[in-house]
């Protein structure tokens, strides 16, 4: 059901891949509220995914970007306003890679040189983007910028290895350049805790389909799904919350609050 909440609202969704990935989902409900769009991801991402599907079904034109390139950020920004028509209401960044995780590396014999690599992808280019956007002035006032994280960056998961590390970065740029965005742009920075999900990039966390099952168990309204996700972004890019800025909000059926759950404890009864 659409309400029409980004009627008239244009912006920039980073990190879709494919139909799995909660970018995707968050790009077709923005659609379908509304919203126009530029969809970016890195060219080597773009190769394994189908962007170029999503683009067709939205009406999006694509601009490739390397996060982590202050010259392709500011070519996106600089296009993406060209091609919108103006300056930008929301983003969406939705971009997290560790190699060291993919290489099977444990979090106490890390490779640095992937750690650093890791960490400019999937928290500094956040900073990047929103600086990127800052010195343009190239965002509208009461406008959006959203990032996804999860809980890792508070509890640990020793599984999700240096990405729990990349998080905990992620939200803290989240917080300090809010603060400026919203004093000096009236813009508002938020970051969305999610459950676990099944997208290509969490599925490379070794025991993942674990953390979904005990999230499930531990959830009184059971794991968000990436569609879940995309409806909650879509509330923080509508005027609806224009006063919410600087938090770090679970959408994650009530996990964060749970010490144990009656499921949970069955199954370490029933194994004793």
């Amino acid at each position: 059901m659409s309400y029409n909440l980004l009627k008239g609202k244009k912006g920039i969704i980073f990190g879709a891949l494919d139909e799995n990935s909660i970018a995707w989902k968050t790009a077709e409900r923005v659609h379908e509220e509304g919203g126009t769009f530029v969809l970016t991801n890195a060219p080597v991402a773009m190769r394994m995914g189908q962007i170029d599907e999503l683009a067709k079904k939205t009406g999006s034109q694509i601009i490739p970007a390397d996060a982590t390139s202050e010259a392709d950020l500011q070519n996106l920004v600089e296009q993406s306003m060209e091609i919108l028509g103006g300056k930008i209401d929301f983003v969406l960044h939705s971009i997290g890679m560790s190699i060291n995780v993919r290489k099977g590396k444990h979090y106490t014999d890390q490779n640095y040189a992937w750690t650093q690599k890791g960490t400019d992808v999937s928290a500094m280019s956040f900073h990047k983007v929103m600086q990127t956007l800052y010195k343009a002035d190239a965002m509208n006032e009461w406008g959006s910028i959203v990032a996804l994280t999860y809980m890792a960056a508070q509890r640990v998961f020793p599984d999700y290895n240096d990405m729990a590390d990349n998080k905990a970065y992620l939200e803290s740029i989240a917080r300090s350049f809010g603060y400026f965005f919203g004093r000096d742009k009236k813009v508002r920075v938020n970051t969305i805790s999610q459950s676990p999900t099944p997208t290509t990039a969490g599925s490379g966390v070794k025991g993942f389909d674990g953390f979904i099952a005990y999230a499930e168990k531990m959830s009184p309204l059971g794991n968000a799904t990436a569609m879940d996700c995309a409806n909650y972004t879509v509330t923080l890019f509508s005027d609806l919350t224009k006063r919410v800025t600087l938090q770090n909000l679970y959408n994650d059926g009530g996990f964060s609050n749970m010490g144990v759950s009656d499921a949970v404890m069955e199954t370490f009864v029933d194994n004793q």
